[in-house]
C-alpha cells in the first residue's frame, strides 16, 4: 500500500512538472505581434519556398509565409499568402520577390519599395490585398542562362563553319602570305640599313649647314643694326636725299623760270632771223639797194591783183 502511494506521488509530480514545462514553453514562444494578411499571385516557378518561410522587408524579418496554393481567381497561377507585422511600411508601391538564403537554397519572400507611392496599403484579412510579385534574381538568372546557352550554341555553330576544310585552307593560305610579307619586310629593312647608317653623317652635315646659316643670319643682323644706327649709312643717305630734294626744289623755283625766258627770247630771235633770211632769198638786191617802197596792199592806191 505504501509503495502505491509513493508511485502515485511520483507520477503526479512528473505530470505537474510536464505541464509546467509546457506552459513555460508556450509562454516563451508566445507571439503577440499583430500581423496583416497579404497575397501574391504569380505564374513563375517558386521552387524552394515553403510555408512558414520568413518574410523580410529590405532584409528585416517582418513576417512569415502562411500558405502556398493555387489562385482561384487566375487559373494556373500560384497563390502565396503572407502575414506581415502592422509596423512594416507596406505601401501601394511595395513589391515582392522570391529570394534564397545562402548555400541552403531555402527560399523566402523579400519585400521592397520603389517609393513611387507613400500611401499605405489598407489591410483586409477577409479579402487580403495583393502585392505584385516580380522575378527574383534566380528566375532572371535562369532566363539569362537559356539566352546564354542559345548564344553559345550559335557561336559553336559559327566556329564549326569557320573551321570547315575550305576555310581552313584559306586560313593556311593567309598565314603563308603573311609569312612571305614578313620576309619581304625583313629584306627591305636590311636594304635600308646602309641608308640608316648614313643618317648620322647627314645629320652632322645638316647641323653644320644650320650653324653656317645662323652665322650668316647673325652677320646680316649686325650689318642691319649698323646701318640703322644714328649717324650711320642710312642716316647719311637720308640727309643726302634731303639735300638733293632741296637743291632740286631751288633749281625748279629760281633757275627754270629764267631758262624759260631765255628760251622764249631765243625763239623770237630765231623767227626774226628766219624772216630776214627768207626776205634775202626773195630779193637779194635788198642787201645793196634796200627793200624799196612797200608794195601797196588791197584797197591802197596802186594795188594790182597781179602785184605789178
Amino acid at each position: 500500500m505504501e509503495n502505491k502511494a509513493h508511485a502515485l506521488i511520483a507520477g503526479a509530480f512528473v505530470l505537474i512538472v510536464t505541464v509546467l514545462l509546457a506552459v513555460l514553453a508556450l509562454w516563451l514562444t508566445r507571439d503577440n505581434t499583430q500581423r496583416n494578411l497579404y497575397e501574391m499571385s504569380t505564374s513563375e516557378t517558386i521552387s524552394g519556398l515553403q510555408p512558414q518561410a520568413t518574410v523580410r522587408f529590405r532584409g528585416v524579418a517582418v513576417g512569415k509565409v502562411e500558405r502556398i496554393g493555387f489562385d482561384q481567381k487566375v487559373k494556373g497561377n500560384v497563390l502565396i499568402r503572407i502575414s506581415v507585422d502592422q509596423a512594416a511600411p507596406v505601401t501601394r508601391s511595395t513589391f515582392a520577390t522570391v529570394a534564397s538564403q545562402g548555400v541552403t537554397g531555402l527560399g523566402f519572400i523579400q519585400l521592397d519599395d520603389d517609393a513611387a507611392s507613400g500611401e499605405r496599403l489598407a489591410p483586409n484579412d477577409d479579402d487580403p490585398p495583393r502585392i505584385p510579385l516580380k522575378q527574383g534574381g534566380i528566375d532572371r538568372l535562369l532566363r539569362q542562362g537559356e539566352v546564354i546557352m542559345d548564344q553559345a550554341e550559335q557561336v559553336t555553330r559559327r566556329v564549326n563553319q569557320l573551321l570547315s576544310p575550305q576555310n581552313e585552307q584559306a586560313i593556311n593560305t593567309a598565314v603563308t602570305q603573311l609569312a612571305e610579307a614578313a620576309s619581304s619586310i625583313n629584306r627591305v629593312a636590311k636594304g635600308l640599313e646602309p641608308v640608316v647608317a648614313t643618317l648620322p653623317a647627314l645629320s652632322k652635315d645638316a647641323q653644320a649647314a644650320l650653324r653656317s646659316v645662323k652665322n650668316v643670319t647673325d652677320e646680316v643682323g649686325l650689318t642691319a643694326q649698323r646701318l640703322n644706327e644714328k649717324g650711320g649709312a642710312l642716316d647719311k643717305l637720308t640727309a643726302g636725299g634731303t639735300a638733293l630734294a632741296a637743291g632740286v626744289e631751288t633749281f625748279s623755283a629760281a633757275t627754270l623760270p629764267k631758262l624759260g625766258e631765255v628760251a622764249d627770247e631765243t625763239a623770237r630771235t630765231m623767227r626774226q632771223l628766219r624772216r630776214t633770211v627768207n626776205a634775202v632769198d626773195d630779193n637779194p638786191q635788198a642787201l645793196i639797194f634796200g627793200n624799196g617802197p612797200a608794195v601797196p596792199g588791197p584797197g591802197e592806191a596802186g594795188f594790182t591783183a597781179n602785184g605789178d
